[in-house]
């Protein structure tokens, strides 16, 4: 590095340290020239997500929430390499070949838009090639046209947002199969999340770089909080913002579009008929978590979660007064609470924390998912809705299987209270509570 590329690397490192708007604001003094030269100074201005990883790595997969720099990172990546060897013959593969041609090559962050003063590649709309002032060329396929990648060779390759191409599996291995020039062919894998079985392959065979919207500090501040406000917590704000790889599990008992659907978003009633908080206690305080959450039926009897207050790592005193907390904050007609786990400790403990606190413990004769089927089936039919976006609780109903299987990584703590709180509600005698006062 030169003695004026160090100097220039201070200088952006400078500007790249401070907030968004001021870095905005003073890089829009610069001169065109100015503006121009600091841009092209990549090793400066990107991320950490969008420097290619250590390593000998085949394929690196970047998946992201939107507007996380992808398209920059693979359009320098492709440059970079084209810069540095002539004979290279680089795959560009999008989702279609409109999609590769308006982002990969032409978009505001494709290769053009990269290219360095006195290098701009050229590109011949026509047959889909992308020459570069080394005379390294890249040439465009679609992910809807596997055939079009049986025969030609290439030494690296960068496929565009390949959770959205068509025939992903089989143009992904004509595209492999094909990757045999030069000593160490590699691709990289630049999208946003959906779940196709072909993105969790690559997920476990690849080196991964997540990231989420709110990590580039170049976009406008207004335009990230309007997202987050529309999106945040929604299964689509999780993949699109975020970059969350969402799986749905075979024979899941809650899909994510029924989720999505069970969510409502009008006003809620002010005068619910019953709000009960349920309780799932741990077995410790430093395995799974004490799953509180609050439900409510209105008049109308159409059932709806209200909050999930689940805490991890807390004593019995520490989660029993979340509890507590949880049931005055909604105005509970009582608190239900399994005793399996810990025999009659669960509702000692919530008496202790409350002594007028109504505590309905019930036992648990059922396996979890087991338990879970009828309160799934009012979903389904209609009769119950999520007042918001839960997560985590979502996570763990998305993993519980029909038959009485669940296929997450730790207990359905979350799902297994409001299970309880809407059976108490809606399946079960109805029943006449005092409700607990707010404090």
């Amino acid at each position: 590095m030169t003695g004026d590329e160090r100097a220039l690397l201070r200088a952006v490192g400078r500007l790249a340290r401070r907030p968004g708007a001021e870095r905005r604001r003073l890089v829009g003094q610069l001169t065109v020239t100015q503006k121009r030269t600091l841009d092209e100074f990549w090793p400066a201005w990107a991320h950490e997500g969008q420097l290619p990883p250590a390593g000998a790595w085949p394929t690196w997969l970047m998946v992201t929430g939107r507007g996380f720099g992808k398209t920059r990172a693979g359009a320098e990546w492709v440059s970079a390499l084209a810069r540095s060897n002539g004979d290279l013959r680089i795959a560009l593969v999008g989702a279609t070949l409109e999609d590769a041609r308006k982002v990969m090559v032409s978009g505001r962050s494709g290769l053009l838009a990269v290219a360095r003063t006195g290098e701009r590649p050229r590109f011949a709309a026509t047959n889909g090639i992308v020459t570069f002032a080394s005379g390294a060329r890249a040439f465009l396929y679609s992910g809807a046209c596997p055939e079009k990648l049986r025969g030609p060779e290439h030494h690296f390759a960068w496929c565009d947002e390949l959770a959205k191409w068509r025939r992903p599996e089989e143009t992904w291995d004509n595209l492999q199969l094909g990757l045999r020039l030069g000593a160490a062919p590699r691709t990289l894998v630049t999208t946003t999340p959906r779940t196709v079985p072909l993105l969790k392959r690559l997920v476990a065979a690849s080196v991964v770089t997540r990231g989420r919207t709110a990590d580039n500090l170049n976009l406008p501040d207004a335009a990230v909080a309007r997202m987050e406000a529309e999106f945040r917590g929604t299964r689509k704000g999780r993949e699109e913002l975020d970059g969350e790889l969402i799986e749905d599990f075979e024979g899941a008992l809650w899909t994510r579009a029924l989720i999505e659907r069970s969510r409502q978003s009008r006003t809620l009633p002010r005068d619910w008929r019953r709000i009960v908080v349920g309780v799932d206690p741990p077995a410790s305080a430093e395995g799974d978590a004490c799953g509180i959450v609050a439900c409510a039926v209105d008049r109308g009897g159409m059932g709806f979660v209200l909050g999930d207050h689940s805490v991890r790592g807390l004593s019995p005193e520490g989660w029993a007064r979340k509890a507590v907390a949880a049931a005055e904050a909604w105005g509970a007609d009582c608190v239900v609470v399994e005793k399996n786990q810990g025999g009659d400790m669960a509702t000692s403990v919530l008496k202790t924390a409350d002594p007028a606190l109504p505590v309905r413990p019930v036992h648990a004769r059922f396996g979890k998912g087991d338990r879970a089927e009828p309160v799934a089936m009012l979903f389904e039919t209609g009769q119950a809705y999520f007042a918001g976006a839960f997560p985590e609780l979502e996570d763990e109903l998305c993993a519980m299987i029909r038959g009485g299987g669940y296929a997450g990584s730790r207990s359905p703590d979350r799902a297994d209270a409001m299970v309880w709180a809407m059976t108490e509600l809606m399946l079960a005698p109805v029943r006449g509570e005092p409700r607990i006062r707010r404090l």
